[in-house]
């Protein structure tokens, strides 16, 4: 298979996954499968090419959903989430809470 043809067949594949938790579920069948070892070389290459671009599209989904989360602040107005998510994101989460 030349590189050109190896493109066309990665992108045709990306194309072919529906949705996040469809991803999912095939990751977690090819990380098990791969994990039996005992499948022959070319299929294990092929289903761990298909498993990273699997992985690449939970990842961009993933980003995707942590732009569109919306935090409620203390006067209930909506703002985006911060950049980061962690317990510095909005300064020291106990620092910040009032009791």
């Amino acid at each position: 298979m030349t590189n050109r043809e190896s493109r066309i067949k990665n992108q045709e594949s990306r194309m072919d996954i529906k949705d996040f938790e469809t991803a999912i579920a095939e990751l977690e069948t090819i990380v098990k499968k791969l994990e039996e070892g005992d499948l022959p070389l070319e299929t294990s290459l092929q289903l761990y090419e298909r498993g990273v671009h699997l992985s690449r599209f939970c990842h961009a989904r993933l980003e995707e959903a942590e732009h569109r989360i919306e935090i409620l602040n203390e006067r209930g107005e909506l703002k985006p989430a911060p950049a980061t998510l962690g317990p510095d994101a909005e300064g020291n989460a106990e620092n910040g809470r009032r009791r």
